[in-house]
């Protein structure tokens, strides 16, 4: 992934906060269920599945958590970490803040 050239990951480590922008902007992600996921550098998403798309955004809070909101009021804060495989960063894996749920979205 030539977005992430720089960046040194372990599996299972936290995205720190300064390189959430490149983790999530990298390219599509694609969710186990067969959902997609396309965050832009100006902090707009669009979560793409085969009843149609949702437009979002996401941003990084004052206290270094991904977070995304979906009008008109879903807010989530998320804990990222990387998901490496033989030394290759592939995916990411979410887990809310909240409720401690967790999914794994692999770029595409």
């Amino acid at each position: 992934m030539d977005k992430l050239q720089g960046i040194e990951a372990e599996d299972g480590a936290a995205v720190a906060a300064a390189d959430i922008p490149k983790a999530v902007t990298a390219g599509r992600l694609v969710y186990v269920d067969g959902a997609s996921q396309v965050f832009t550098t100006d902090g707009l998403t669009t979560y793409s599945e085969p009843r149609g798309d949702s437009a979002g955004e996401w941003y990084v809070d004052d206290d270094g958590r991904f977070c995304s909101f979906w009008p008109p009021s879903y807010r989530a804060c998320y804990v990222l970490r990387w998901m490496v495989e033989n030394t290759r960063i592939v995916g990411l894996e979410f887990t809310g803040v909240r409720d401690g749920v967790t999914f794994e979205g692999r770029y595409e």
